[in-house]
């Protein structure tokens, strides 16, 4: 991956954490989860890309929204689509784990998940309730009966994981919750801490074929086909996704 020069990094993430929406001139519009934003284009870079948190796509859609793919970083969202008959059947293409960023001269100190519990309340950025990122978050922290960390700290809710990463990378918080691709995105500004792996809740990303008049179907099934492809899992794979077996 080429390294991008601070002010070209600092201006995408927060250009995502404000809800900018990158998209091509032209083609089949693929409404995607932010931790997608890196790897979907090199998969086809034809597509026009809408990504934001997976439950703000999923209302766009209810309501009409134009998409004609709807890749998701849970399975909720388009499970919920495919009840309402608003797309077609979901189906698992990646997964991912969660880890704990913190700025790179982490001036908290921070080494570890448990250090956010000592010491006096620090400004830490999650995903808020009902985005992927901030319900995966909360589960991993029952899990490790960490729920204290979100009432003994300042916390802000971000709408999506490039809002968490946004605050990490420019100092605005001391530590944030993310998916571990994003930690890889932004690795030139951010320190990546591991959580454990018997913590992790599954974190599934689903994508369907939307349903709606005058969808792109054929355009739609294009883009999902190089998803599922050799290439498309071997891209998949090196922004550090998980694969479902086949």
């Amino acid at each position: 991956m080429v390294r991008r020069r601070l002010p070209l990094l600092v201006a995408s993430v927060a250009a995502l954490a404000a809800g900018a929406l990158p998209a091509a001139a032209q083609g089949t519009t693929v409404y995607a989860a932010t931790s997608l934003r890196d790897v979907f284009p090199r998969i086809d870079g034809g597509m026009t890309f809408s990504f934001g948190g997976s439950n703000t796509l999923q209302l766009q859609i209810e309501r009409g929204a134009p998409a004609d793919v709807f890749a998701s970083a849970s399975p909720k969202e388009p499970q919920a689509l495919y009840r309402e008959k608003k797309c077609g059947r979901p189906a698992v293409f990646a997964t991912n784990v969660l880890v704990l960023i913190v700025p790179r001269n982490n001036p908290a100190g921070i080494n570890s998940v448990y250090d956010l519990k000592q010491g006096s309340p620090k400004r830490i950025a999650i995903g808020a309730a009902g985005v992927p990122v901030g319900d995966y978050t909360r589960q991993l922290l029952a899990r490790m009966r960490l729920g204290r960390v979100l009432t003994q700290n300042v916390v802000s809710n971000e709408s999506n994981v490039g809002g968490v990463v946004t605050k990490v990378a420019l100092g605005s918080a001391v530590a944030g919750f993310v998916y571990a691709t994003d930690g890889r995105i932004a690795s030139s500004r951010v320190r990546t801490i591991r959580l454990p792996t018997w913590a992790q809740p599954p974190i599934r990303y689903e994508y369907c074929i939307v349903e709606r008049a005058g969808v792109d179907r054929a355009g739609a099934q294009a883009f999902v086909n190089k998803v599922r492809s050799p290439r498309g899992r071997r891209l998949l794979d090196a922004a550090g996704f998980g694969l479902p077996r086949r």
